[in-house]
């Protein structure tokens, strides 16, 4: 299993607005795919929820910090 991970610092107004609009993005992204490939499921509902917290908390610019994980697992996508 692989395990990545970036760690975002948040010291000024101009990081905070950084990281708005990437969980804007992301979020939005996110959104879009899950209409098309999982319509209607309910894990891709709760992980919108999770992100749509994750965005409106990053709407308020105060300092703090993003830490964003990938860990990947051997195995294959079925079909």
């Amino acid at each position: 299993m692989g395990k990545y991970e970036a760690v975002f610092e948040i010291d000024s107004k101009t990081d905070a607005h950084a990281v708005e609009l990437l969980m804007e993005r992301l979020y939005n992204s996110l959104r879009e795919e899950s209409r098309t490939l999982r319509k209607g499921s309910s894990d891709s509902t709760e992980m919108l929820e999770q992100f749509e917290t994750i965005r409106n908390a990053t709407r308020r610019p105060t300092p703090g910090r993003l830490i964003l994980r990938y860990e990947s697992r051997d195995e294959e996508f079925e079909g």
